[in-house]
């Protein structure tokens, strides 16, 4: 009963959601997704997509990206926040995909976590892009998650869980896209909890 509810919830926060381009997504390879991916970090989308594809035309592949210098990466992605930390996670990040997993960026969630600059959250939203019933914890996530008494906790990893417990597998990669546009339509906060508590009240 409490799943079929949720269910009917999340399908609400789908439809009040804009159509809108995420940083993970519509990106040709895997090394493109990842790291556009760790450069979204507490960046809105639509400042990472052109910053990325501006990288991304210059670095064609992850071998060059390997070899770029650090300066010029800096400069490519200033936009961003943490520009100067993220351009060192990238070159690095790239350095070791091309040194140790033969320029494939892994499908597995332990060797994503040991990449530079790749946490939790960026190794679930890459593998949910990729395919993998993952969950993204990203701040709309937990916000919207406690809100709606999903997840009682405010730490990710238990957000985490407490949503693959509630939600069928074959969602859990539907989540975090769903909850990221909903918090990016409505900017304002008051608005975004109104909405929250009138898609609480649906029922199973």
């Amino acid at each position: 009963m409490k799943t079929k509810r949720a269910l009917k919830q999340l399908e609400a926060f789908k439809k009040q959601g804009k159509e809108m381009r995420l940083a993970a997504e519509s990106w040709k390879s895997d090394f493109q997704i990842l790291i556009s991916t760790i450069m979204s970090a507490r960046t809105r989308d639509e400042t990472t997509i052109p910053v990325a594809a501006s990288l991304f035309k210059k670095y064609t592949s992850i071998e060059k990206l390997a070899k770029a210098r650090l300066s010029e990466v800096k400069k490519i992605i200033r936009p961003v926040n943490f520009h100067k930390n993220k351009a060192r996670f990238i070159v690095n990040c790239a350095k070791v995909l091309v040194k140790d997993y033969n320029s494939k960026v892994p499908h597995d969630f332990d060797s994503l976590i040991s990449l530079p600059g790749v946490g939790r959250k960026t190794a679930n939203v890459f593998l949910s892009e990729v395919g993998y019933d993952s969950i993204g914890v990203d701040t709309h996530v937990a916000h919207i998650s406690r809100k709606m008494g999903w997840a009682k906790s405010s730490d990710p990893e238990k957000i985490e869980n407490d949503l693959k417990e509630l939600f069928p597998k074959k969602y859990w990669k539907k989540l975090n896209s769903t909850l990221v546009r909903f918090g990016k339509t409505f900017t304002s906060r008051k608005e975004k909890d109104a909405l929250i508590e009138e898609i609480k009240k649906i029922k199973s």
